[in-house]
């Protein structure tokens, strides 16, 4: 198996052009067509984690946090950035960072978190506009069925828990077929009439390309009539951040023990006490403030996130409690999220998750 057999299935789950505009998901360094002796799974890619990769004999090593995140003009291992890109690359070893498109799946990085929360009727707490689009395709009446099967498999039509989703309407198309023209139906310098079906889809962005060739591949006309319109609706399952509910009603000081417990934080900071009990629950692993407003939208009894500054404390205004359990704490359950998809994909490969805890972050308990 070559590397980007890894890295396919990966962005089939998380499409880079889910991430961010800020990000720099991908492949880092290495070379994708490369014979793959293994995969090993991180958090943070770091000196010592390559140094791990090369112990286990893996030559992929799949981090949330890509090591190459602003410019780099020069490198001189200066810095352990990049002291570790020189270490991977007289190594062989390639790095692959799936970040923000991870963070932006419904079953992504959140909702690994909430998972382990054992949160109920979950869903994106930001969803995103702009990831949709909708095809409309004129075909001939006898085709419509069989080309609208074509396009559900590729995966058009899918709408939420619902799939094979489309609109048909009828009509008359009318076409002249030109000097050059090989068509089906009617002849050189005759106008021709047809009775045809409009078809239209939701489509997600990404499979934009893959539909469309799948749709020129089993439409009759040598000429396809077709339209491809970018949509405001969001897409309920792509977006920043979870929301869901406790199976049972919490305590503020049971439910940032439950924090404490399954994230293995010696201290949560928070604001004060609401005194009202926890139900509902947003959250965002990572540094998730920027979701604050939307949790109180949304009426949260508590946002669970990271990296929140001191004043940003203050914008909870005592509507929700506010709990910061830390970066690596909040995403150190991507490192499992990741390993099962891999090892459930490739089952006889050497998927392994790093034996290193890589967070920078120490905590002095007196």
């Amino acid at each position: 198996m070559i590397v980007n057999a890894v890295i396919t299935f990966l962005e089939t789950i998380a499409p880079p052009i889910l991430q961010e505009a800020y990000d720099n998901a991908g492949l880092l360094t290495g070379n994708k067509n490369l014979h793959c002796t293994g995969v090993l799974i991180c958090l943070d890619c770091t000196e010592d984690i390559v140094q791990e990769a090369i112990d286990k004999k893996c030559n992929l090593v799949v981090a949330h946090h890509p090591i190459i995140f602003n410019g780099i003009k020069k490198i001189t291992g200066k810095n352990y950035i990049e002291r570790t890109i020189i270490k991977a690359i007289k190594n062989d070893i390639a790095i692959y960072g799936i970040h923000t498109n991870l963070d932006n799946v419904v079953h992504g990085v959140n909702g690994k978190i909430a998972e382990k929360l054992e949160l109920e009727k979950v869903s994106i707490l930001a969803p995103k506009n702009n990831v949709l689009q909708k095809l409309i395709v004129y075909v001939p009446k006898e085709n419509a069925d069989y080309l609208a099967d074509t396009l559900f498999k590729a995966g058009a039509g899918q709408i939420g828990n619902y799939s094979n989703c489309s609109f048909k309407s009828f009509g008359i198309g009318s076409f002249t077929p030109n000097e050059g023209a090989e068509p089906k139906t009617g002849e050189i310098g005759i106008n021709e009439k047809v009775e045809e079906i409009k078809l239209e889809f939701l489509l997600p962005k990404w499979k934009q390309e893959e539909i469309l060739q799948v749709m020129k591949a089993n439409h009759p006309y040598e000429e396809v009539a077709y339209d491809l319109l970018n949509l405001e609706n969001v897409h309920q399952e792509i977006g920043s951040g979870i929301v869901g509910f406790l199976p049972k009603a919490m305590t503020e000081t049971d439910f940032l023990q439950k924090l404490a417990t399954i994230f293995k934080v010696k201290a949560i900071k928070h604001t004060v006490f609401t005194n009202k009990v926890i139900k509902k629950v947003a959250l965002c692993g990572g540094a998730g403030v920027f979701l604050l407003a939307a949790a109180k939208a949304v009426s949260a009894d508590v946002f669970v996130t990271s990296d929140v500054k001191y004043h940003e404390y203050f914008d909870a205004e005592g509507q929700l409690l506010l709990a910061d359990i830390g970066h690596y704490e909040s995403e150190q359950f991507t490192i499992e999220l990741l390993f099962e998809l891999l090892s459930k994909k490739f089952p006889n490969f050497a998927v392994q998750k790093t034996g290193a805890n890589t967070n920078p972050v120490q905590y002095f308990v007196s």
